[in-house]
């Protein structure tokens, strides 16, 4: 082509100076703009002087040649991005030799490129799926090979050096040169990755412990948390080589044993990934203590750090200990909104009879107090407006007044905005239908008054009472055992148990809703020129002749063998405020019956029947 483009320049067509460029475009074949991305050049027009280019997002376009000499970059053939346009299924294949397909990342940007420029290239065309743990193999075959210089941080640049630098020499170099102990804690942690692999491992161990042990000593009382991170580093080092301990070396016991030392900021200050190494060895430490000084702290860490106390007492048998002072901490309605987000996110049955509606009032007040703190938290709110589950499992087992005022709570609270309060107050009326006009502020015709009996009235409580006192909890317990067996979708038991959940917790929203409508009334004083609730109405069947008598109570009152009908029937709402000579007609039994109503009298209870 080269000769092509001399004879344009000849012709005065293009510049003399184009003719390089444009002959290096052409035999690359690729090319890329710096608006339009990369492009591969399909034609080359020497009549009218142009390219026909197939950009990614501008495909057939034309380009005038002295234009394309001066905006146009060459991509060399063994280019990343001309390798996937000219055989992207081949790429594809060679993702699966990490090594080989990283070079020819690495070699396409000058032998250097960051994490995320690799990911870029390869993601989504070679591979839409699991880049991350693709990128994780692909790490660890790095770090073994001896070409890669491959840093800590994801914003550094990976670069291919062709000279090989053995795993361990490599190590030592970063080791060496880095500055400051947490930037060698950081390279400590490298090694122990990969320690299985190196030649030498004691050679290592030995130059490494020698610098980090001075460097300890200065750092254990102006920066505690870096010392024992080192320390912590140091030891399983020390371990993995197979070496003892140096005598005189600073130990965690010694760094836990210092005046002053702050308990809980200072496992804050430590990496969460070794807060359970940093627990255990105060456990070491402090046999005589510690129990306490974890219980002590777990209102002021974080949920994260929260969890690893908690499950540390746990395992060390102290789980009646944790519980008696998460109940306190939330009854006192001190809870944090840390300890109460973890407290949210765990939910196991070893807390299940802790968790009921006073959490989530202790969560509101933890909220509001927030709200006055500086560094404020909005991390437990988050987590409730996105756990959907979480009110009506909080509530399940609650009587209908707790849930009443936490609806009433709810609806002053400031701390959701009113679109999210909406949302939850729909929760709430989803798990607990007898809450809806507290919330709507209306009246539904569900919401009428039921007139009852006094002893009707105190039968239902009663089994109210048994239903959320005894049997809604032994169903929570049941539920949370048979999560334990493993599998949910072959656990039978969880399965069964989930089930019984559905009808408990129907069967309460019913009675909920109807000890919301009662009034209870022991019918004295019931007028009797009409019939009506608290009397007694005889009446001839005009079909029989016979004297039949019906005796009109409440709602729940029904007891049809000895006559005792509710006002609620088809039969009593036929007799209700009917006078005496009155025919009425209803249907009883499949059949329509004509009475006629002879006499009407006050009804007696028992109790008062015996009193007079």
């Amino acid at each position: 082509m080269k000769e092509e483009f001399e004879k344009l320049a000849a012709a005065g067509k293009i510049e003399g100076r184009h003719v390089a460029a444009l002959t290096t475009l052409a035999e690359a074949g690729c090319c890329t703009h710096r608006s339009w991305g990369f492009g591969r050049i399909k034609a080359v027009d020497t009549v009218f002087a142009r390219f026909t280019i197939d950009f990614t997002s501008k495909a057939g376009h034309t380009m005038d040649l002295a234009f394309a000499a001066e905006q146009l970059k060459p991509v060399a053939k063994d280019h990343i991005l001309a390798r996937k346009a000219a055989d992207l299924d081949a790429v594809r294949h060679l993702a699966a030799h990490h090594i080989d397909l990283i070079k020819i990342v690495l070699n396409s940007f000058g032998g250097k490129a960051t994490a995320d420029q690799i990911q870029s290239v390869l993601v989504p065309d070679v591979m839409a799926d699991d880049w991350k743990k693709w990128w994780e193999v692909a790490r660890r075959e790095m770090k073994k090979d001896g070409h890669f210089v491959v840093p800590t941080k994801k914003t550094e640049l990976i670069v291919y050096q062709a000279q090989e630098t053995s795993l361990q020499n490599r190590l030592l170099t970063d080791f060496r040169a880095a500055k400051g102990l947490k930037a060698r804690i950081l390279i400590v942690a490298e090694m122990l990755k990969v320690v299985s692999d190196l030649k030498d491992k004691v050679a290592l161990a030995n130059e490494v412990i020698a610098v980090l042990n001075p460097e300890i000593a200065a750092y254990q009382r102006t920066q505690t948390a870096v010392a024992l991170e080192a320390i912590f580093a140091r030891d399983e080092l020390c371990e993995a080589a197979g070496l003892q301990s140096a005598a005189g070396e600073v130990t965690a016991a010694q760094v836990w044993a210092q005046d002053g030392i702050r308990f809980g900021p200072l496992l804050e200050s430590i990496p969460a990934a070794k807060h359970h190494r940093a627990l255990e060895s105060y456990k070491s430490a402090n046999p005589d203590k510690w129990v306490e000084t974890l219980r002590s702290a777990l209102n002021f860490v974080s949920a994260k750090l929260a969890k690893e106390i908690a499950g540390l007492l746990v395992h060390n048998g102290h789980l009646s200990l944790l519980k008696e002072t998460l109940s306190k901490l939330i009854s006192q309605h001190t809870a944090t909104s840390e300890l109460l987000l973890w407290f949210a996110r765990e939910r196991t049955e070893d807390f299940v009879d802790i968790l009921g509606p006073e959490v989530f009032r202790a969560m509101l007040t933890a909220m509001e107090r927030d709200q006055f703190n500086e560094k404020r938290s909005n991390r437990l709110r988050d987590y409730i407006l996105e756990d959907q589950a979480l009110i009506a499992e909080l509530t399940a087992s609650a009587d209908i007044e707790i849930i009443k005022d936490l609806t009433r709570a709810l609806k002053l609270s400031p701390v959701f905005d009113d679109m999210d309060k909406r949302s939850l107050l729909a929760r709430l009326v989803k798990a607990h239908p007898a809450v809806q006009s507290l919330v709507s502020g209306e009246q539904t015709k569900q919401d009428a008054t039921l007139l009852v009996s006094w002893e009707s009235l105190e039968r239902r409580r009663v089994e109210y009472q048994e239903l959320v006192e005894k049997k809604i909890p032994a169903n929570s317990k049941e539920i949370a055992i048979a999560r334990s067996y493993g599998d949910l979708r072959e656990n039978h038991e969880y399965k069964a148990a989930k089930e019984m959940q559905k009808i408990l917790m129907r069967q309460k929203e019913d009675l909920e809703a109807a000890l919301t409508r009662a009034r209870g009334t022991d019918f004295a004083n019931a007028k009797t020129d009409v019939a009506g609730p608290g009397t007694v109405v005889q009446a001839t069947n005009l079909a029989s002749n016979q004297t039949e008598t019906f005796t009109i109570l409440g709602a729940w009152d029904s007891d049809p063998d000895k006559g005792i009908i509710s006002y609620l029937t088809p039969v009593a709402m036929a007799l209700v405020n009917r006078k005496v000579g009155d025919e009425v007609e209803f249907e009883l039994h499949g059949s329509k019956r004509r009475h006629r109503i002879e006499k009407i009298e006050a009804w007696k209870s028992e109790a008062a029947a015996t009193a007079a």
